[in-house]
């Protein structure tokens, strides 16, 4: 299984990238969401979706690339739903970003989802009714929110730090909702704090 895949930007459309690392071009098909993420960058880190086909004469192997590890994570959440194809869950990060389309759904805001390309009404209220808690419970929702959120004080927050401190929470058996946070809470208070202080002051004020 193929993690992430880090090298050489080689070309770039709005809907494809193609990133040699190693002495390979891999292709991977994004979303308008990382198209502008990554544009007029050399070197490019994208995180992996996997999709293998198989059946009829011919199968067929799929890369998905995602600027970050929560627009790949709603784009999995997405094409679990009913209906939800690669294509349509795609035209979802790129007409909404993950934060917008992540707010839409916990908010319950089927119009919004409707609007985009593809979908239609009881399309819409079947991803909401499938994928609301499980953004809530997930932490996707708090994190997205503060990735883009307004305050100045959360804007300038270390992602790396947060998400490596959030991640050693879940692994610790703390619910990743809750550990976001908190974690958020300590890095907006001591911004240059590493992670492993991060951990510490973490464990100390989680319930």
């Amino acid at each position: 299984m193929i993690e992430y895949i880090k090298g050489t930007l080689d070309d770039l459309t709005p809907t494809l990238a193609v990133v040699e690392a190693a002495g390979v071009g891999y292709a991977l098909n994004i979303s308008l969401n990382t198209y502008s993420a990554i544009q007029g960058k050399k070197e490019v880190k994208l995180y992996v979706h996997e999709a293998l086909q198989t059946g009829g004469r011919d199968g067929s192997y799929t890369l998905y690339g995602f600027c970050s590890k929560r627009e790949r994570e709603l784009y999995r959440l997405l094409i679990s739903v009913s209906g939800v194809g690669a294509n349509t869950a795609r035209m979802m990060l790129s007409s909404l970003s993950p934060a917008e389309l992540c707010d839409a759904i916990a908010n319950g805001n089927e119009k919004l989802i409707k609007g985009v390309k593809g979908i239609g009404l009881k399309t819409a209220q079947r991803i909401i009714v499938d994928l609301r808690d499980k953004i809530i419970n997930s932490g996707i929702a708090d994190e997205l929110h503060v990735s883009s959120g307004t305050p100045a004080a959360t804007a300038n927050i270390n992602s790396g730090v947060r998400d490596e401190a959030v991640a050693a929470m879940t692994m610790l058996g703390f619910s990743p909702a809750p550990s976001a946070k908190i974690v958020t809470a300590i890095l907006t208070e001591n911004p240059d704090l590493p992670v492993e202080q991060v951990i510490k002051e973490a464990l100390k004020r989680i319930k």
